[in-house]
């Protein structure tokens, strides 16, 4: 446990540079070609994603009808950098105001790649012309006539992608590097509308990229057949054809789907009170594998005690050529290679953390661009819940002289800890959102008393899930579990 003193928890996504490789803006002089809606909502059928769920999370997907539900096609060429990619999506408005256009973000133009580029585009199989902004990676598609609440459009967009071969570009989020495949947001996917309209702006350098609503997804690959290939969710159908493969999946409700692939693949699985845990990782890091697997065995035990169970019967870990120690998806977790080994001291935090993130990013949502603690700072804090469920006092000492190292790296600066991304410099985000953020939650601790903090967080979550939370909502629900006053707290340590 001396150990603990010295671990060094990289961002999520934290140090992505993403302002260092962004392509040229591409315009189109094109008019756009407007589409007119549907008459009324037609929700798409997504029964089979309850079988990816635990009994008692099954209904949500009912309670979500006007969710929007991809099916998107994916053929990933031989040499496994070029894909073709084919994807149909309903979308309602589920907004309580009529909506003019729907944008999509196309994340792979701002992850270095040679672009995603859009070849067809149909709403209600009629062609449409969508203009481009932010640095293409934004794409606009126009209605006829305003889409009214619940009401729907089925949109088909024809796409195709040539894959970053070096992880130095977008720290190997995207990629095709040592033999490994890894694909993150790699669709078109619909942007938040919120408070602010439709949500949308280019990444900061230090953050994460997406900032997403719950949809449901069904997704087939095409791929070499001697690759080995995981999704987020579950695999639901694997068919072989001569040198080709295909495999279907499905995921739902979540708020992304991820791909990876890779020939060198080997699976290592773990079941834990219903779930399935299996880690996809090279013959030489197997060791390291099984031991990650414990340690998310044991942080599901703690999170699930202490949050709420863990909603899907899967949870997939890979080993990637990452430049960051471990990046969060739905349903899955991809590590670094380096770190899979049962002696690496990074190991254990690394993968709490990441485990926590299907709680607190996925689970419950949050605007990750411009309110980062909601998802990082509690995941710090659930890992320091982990270390002290799991060793006691000299857990929690460990853990917490490491998010003390963090926030001192800035000389214990009182900068407010729920800034926008783009309002910290690489060195104040990682020392405020992942070490005075997590110690803010050890003061509400303090505030609130043990017990009444305990339900607070339950509640939280529980009234939260599928949804996305908000500086306010969690204040809200921190004061009535308490039954006090906690502005002055919340102004002392989070707002500016």
């Amino acid at each position: 446990m001396n150990q603990l003193k010295n671990i060094f928890l990289l961002s999520s996504i934290a140090l992505l540079l993403l302002t260092s490789c962004l392509p040229a803006v591409q315009v189109t002089e094109s008019t756009p070609t407007p589409i007119p809606p549907t008459a009324t909502a037609i929700p798409a059928d997504r029964s089979i994603c309850k079988d990816g769920l635990i009994p008692e999370d099954q209904g949500i997907v009912e309670k979500l009808p006007f969710a929007s539900m991809y099916e998107i096609n994916f053929n990933i060429a031989n040499d496994m950098y070029h894909i073709t990619g084919e994807e149909t999506v309903v979308y309602t408005n589920t907004e309580d105001v009529d909506l003019n256009e729907v944008k999509l973000r196309l994340f792979p133009n701002i992850l270095g790649g040679e672009m995603l580029v859009v070849d067809e585009v149909f709403v209600n199989n009629e062609a449409a012309i969508p203009t481009y902004t932010l640095k293409n990676s934004l794409m606009s598609i126009p209605f006829k006539q305003p889409l009214q609440p619940k009401e729907s459009v089925t949109l088909k967009i024809i796409f195709n992608i040539t894959v970053p071969q070096s992880v130095e570009l977008n720290y190997g989020v995207q990629a095709y590097y040592e033999n490994v495949l890894a694909l993150a947001h790699a669709y078109p996917m619909i942007a938040v509308y919120d408070d602010e309209g439709w949500n949308a702006e280019i990444p900061p350098q230090s953050g994460d990229v997406t900032y997403a609503d719950m949809s449901f997804f069904l997704v087939t690959v095409e791929a070499p057949k001697d690759v080995v290939l995981v999704g987020s969710g579950r695999e639901i159908s694997h068919q072989e054809n001569g040198s080709r493969q295909t495999v279907k999946y499905e995921a739902g409700p979540v708020r992304d789907f991820y791909l990876a692939a890779s020939p060198d693949y080997q699976v290592v699985t773990k079941e834990v009170n219903g779930i399935t845990l299996n880690f996809y990782t090279r013959a030489d890091f197997l060791e390291g594998a099984k031991s990650a697997l414990d340690i998310a065995a044991r942080a599901i035990d703690v999170y699930s005690t202490r949050y709420a169970p863990y909603p899907y019967t899967e949870l997939d870990f890979v080993s990637t050529p990452t430049l960051a120690l471990g990046i969060e998806y739905p349903g899955v977790i991809a590590l670094a290679q380096w770190l899979v080994d049962p002696n690496n001291i990074y190991l254990e935090a690394t993968v709490a953390h990441e485990v926590a993130h299907q709680w607190f990013y996925n689970l419950v949502g949050n605007d990750q661009l411009d309110d980062p603690w909601l998802d990082e700072s509690l995941s710090q804090f659930a890992t320091l819940q982990y270390f002290t469920d799991e060793y006691g006092q000299t857990g929690a000492d460990g853990f917490r002289a490491e998010l003390e190292n963090r926030w001192a790296r800035v000389q214990n600066d009182n900068i407010p800890v729920g800034l926008p991304v783009r309002l910290y410099s690489n060195a104040q985000y990682g020392a405020i959102v992942y070490g005075r953020g997590a110690l803010f939650f050890e003061s509400l601790r303090e505030e609130m008393g043990s017990a009444n903090f305990d339900v607070f967080l339950k509640s939280y979550v529980k009234n939260n899930s599928w949804k996305i939370a908000t500086p306010e909502i969690i204040k809200a629900q921190a004061e009535q579990d308490c039954g006090c006053n906690l502005t002055s707290l919340f102004d002392q340590w989070i707002f500016p």
